[in-house]
């Protein structure tokens, strides 16, 4: 018996079995949780029907967060199913290839700053506000940032500004809902190759960078961002809100330096 028994997590965000969101589904199940999932759109259907029947999980839902009808929708689904949550994960995140390649102030136009913070930080918003009928007391919001919403990282770009504006929301929705019983923090892993990343150019190099300089010499994996989500999601983190936990070998507290 895990930490999670008896708790109903809904997943969001698995594109694939490299996504930072199945490293987490895998934490929760391991932790005996009972996971729910949503896909983007009928492309990712299948695949994220198979990652659920992998956690034992038929529970399927299609919600493309950049659409607010489909939040909407995926609150009545799941109250036609009669399921209440323990919590969510919002493992959302967008901003368009060419913004996230060259000169921050060259390549960002309007379309795309507000595409990336509709994506990745209204829909955190958006979901907690629909969702949260459904949300049993003592229930916990867990989201996704980086590293890159409170330094400058080399071709984050908008995504930075969004994962700021993540951040911020973070904290707001914390102290909005914690009158209901709701906590809401957030996750701040350090890089992680997934399909998502590879957007990013010089990628790997940051890769390299954080390997050699954060105090525990190397990268992380997305289990550990999973077993640090499963503990934010269970009741051992029962005091615990509105909080941004660093997930990245230790690398946020090193000051930049040349590597010799």
């Amino acid at each position: 018996m895990g930490i999670l028994n008896n708790k109903t997590i809904l997943i969001t965000g698995i594109a694939s079995t490299r996504s930072i969101a199945y490293g987490i589904a895998k934490a929760m199940h391991n932790q005996s949780a009972k996971l729910v999932f949503t896909y983007q759109n009928e492309k990712l259907k299948d695949r994220v029907e198979n990652i659920a029947k992998e956690f034992n999980s038929t529970d399927t839902f299609q919600c493309d967060v950049g659409n607010e009808e489909e939040i909407i929708n995926l609150h009545n689904s799941l109250s036609s199913k009669n399921i209440t949550l323990d919590g969510f994960v919002h493992s959302i995140a967008f901003a368009k290839r060419e913004s996230l390649n060259g000169d921050y102030h060259s390549v960002t136009d309007k379309d795309a700053f507000l595409t990336a913070h509709d994506i990745s930080s209204y829909s955190l918003l958006s979901l907690a506000k629909y969702l949260q009928p459904l949300l049993n007391s003592n229930s916990s919001i867990t989201t996704l940032s980086y590293y890159g919403a409170q330094k400058v990282m080399p071709s984050y770009n908008i995504m930075g500004v969004a994962k700021a504006s993540l951040e911020a929301n973070v904290r707001y929705l914390a102290a909005s809902m914690g009158p209901y019983g709701i906590r809401v923090n957030a996750i701040s892993a350090g890089p992680i190759k997934t399909l998502a990343a590879s957007a990013i150019k010089g990628f790997n190099s940051i890769l390299d960078y954080t390997e050699k300089v954060s105090p525990l010499r190397r990268n992380i994996d997305s289990i550990e961002v999973g077993n640090s989500a499963a503990f934010l999601a269970s009741d051992l983190s029962s005091g615990i809100t509105g909080e941004i936990l660093y997930v990245d070998a230790g690398f946020n507290i090193v000051a930049p330096h040349h590597i010799s």
